[in-house]
């Protein structure tokens, strides 16, 4: 009996095993027929689940139409017609050009002369007057000239010439960058520094002053700053010493700028204060060339003694008349004689009148006059008439216990 038992569970439960499995086939279909169903069986794969699902964006399910219904067509996305808003840095006006100051007729005339330095300098100094109608600069300048290859540029023949032209009412000066090579006299070649060459090189520099003395017009020269070679700058110290003998010498005015171009030490920099005190770049990478900031700083050396000789004419302000005026030094400014300071001489203590007296102060008594007698009187409610009175009032206690009985 218990053997037809468990056949007959065995059968039941393979009966019921194959009605389950007809059941699913033909559910199937159904279920696949829809993407909805599709989506479902696709988000229960294992992997997806342990590994987070697919990366790609996941599209709306499409619904299959049924027969005979009306499609629905998804909305078209209207057209966007409005323009997209700029940026705010795009949107910002550009900075407005600076207006351009036409200068005078009568402007006068600043005159630069020089080396590749002093083109540097006339360009600081364009940019320091460019507000002032009554100055204008003149660029006469020689990049690779100096006093030593006078063959290929000779400045004591060519500076006469060109005062004569420009007529300027000062000139600048700043020369000796290119001096450092040999120097030739009569045929024979010189090497720097050396004696003879020194002598030479004085000579010129002194001619070439004279020249500039001799035009009667004002000028200042500028000295050399240091350079990034050692060997340079030894070299641009002894020109210095050179320039400044010489064109003092002439009645000139030495400009030296070479505490504006070295630290505190005195050694080369490449970035220091501009003229506003704020740190620059002043020289280009290879130690020589003046950046833009280092131009104008040296034009700031020569503002103030400029506006002596221009005058009104420096100012932003000047018109053809102010301008016409003549500068605060019309001509070279020409050195004192220095005075001997090493000792003072005497004083006569009967020299001065003191007062109508001739006896030294203190020597008399000071009488006031008979009007100011009373002011240092003790007056009533004044703490001196009091203090007067307790004072008178000691004063008879103690003479009355000092006279005898």
């Amino acid at each position: 009996m218990a053997a037809i038992l468990r056949a007959d569970g065995y059968f039941f439960r393979k009966i019921l095993a194959i009605v389950a499995v007809a059941v699913v086939f033909t559910s199937i279909p159904a279920v696949v027929d829809t993407a909805s169903a599709q989506e479902v069986i696709r988000r229960q794969n294992f992997f997806e689940r342990l590994f987070g699902g697919s990366s790609r964006r996941q599209q709306p399910p499409v619904v299959q139409p049924q027969p005979g219904a009306p499609v629905q067509r998804a909305p078209q996305r209207q057209r966007q017609t409005t323009q997209p808003r700029r940026s705010q840095q795009s949107a910002s006006p550009a900075p407005a050009p600076k207006p351009v100051i036409e200068k005078l007729e009568n402007a006068k005339v600043v005159l630069v002369v020089g080396d590749f330095l002093a083109g540097g300098v006339a360009g600081g100094l364009v940019s320091a007057y460019e507000n002032s109608p009554g100055a204008r600069i003149e660029d006469r300048s020689n990049g690779s000239s100096g006093f030593v290859r006078d063959d290929y540029y000779n400045w004591n023949t060519s500076i006469s010439p060109i005062i004569e032209e420009v007529k300027p009412a000062a000139i600048v000066v700043m020369l000796g960058s290119n001096d450092r090579q040999q120097l030739s006299l009569n045929g024979q070649s010189l090497r720097p520094q050396t004696e003879p060459w020194i002598g030479e090189y004085t000579k010129r520099v002194t001619d070439f002053a004279a020249s500039l003395n001799k035009a009667n017009i004002p000028f200042l020269w500028v000295g050399l700053p240091p350079f990034k070679s050692p060997a340079m700058t030894s070299d641009m110290l002894a020109f210095n010493d050179i320039h400044k003998k010489a064109a003092e010498a002439a009645g000139g005015t030495f400009i030296d700028i070479w505490d504006g171009f070295v630290d505190e030490n005195g050694a080369f920099i490449s970035t220091g204060p501009d003229m506003n005190g704020q740190p620059v770049r002043l020289r280009s990478n290879d130690g020589i060339n003046l950046t833009r900031e280092a131009r104008r700083k040296i034009a700031f050396y020569l503002e103030k003694p400029l506006n002596q000789i221009l005058g009104a004419a420096a100012s932003p302000s000047a018109t053809t008349e102010t301008a016409a005026l003549p500068g605060n030094a019309a001509e070279p400014t020409r050195a004192a004689a220095p005075r001997d300071l090493s000792r003072t001489g005497p004083i006569s203590l009967m020299g001065p009148g003191l007062n109508g007296n001739s006896g030294l102060l203190g020597d008399q008594q000071w009488t006031p006059p008979e009007t100011e007698r009373n002011l240092f009187k003790p007056q009533p409610g004044r703490a001196d008439f009091i203090l007067q009175g307790e004072a008178q009032k000691t004063k008879e206690a103690a003479s009355d216990e000092a006279a005898p009985q």
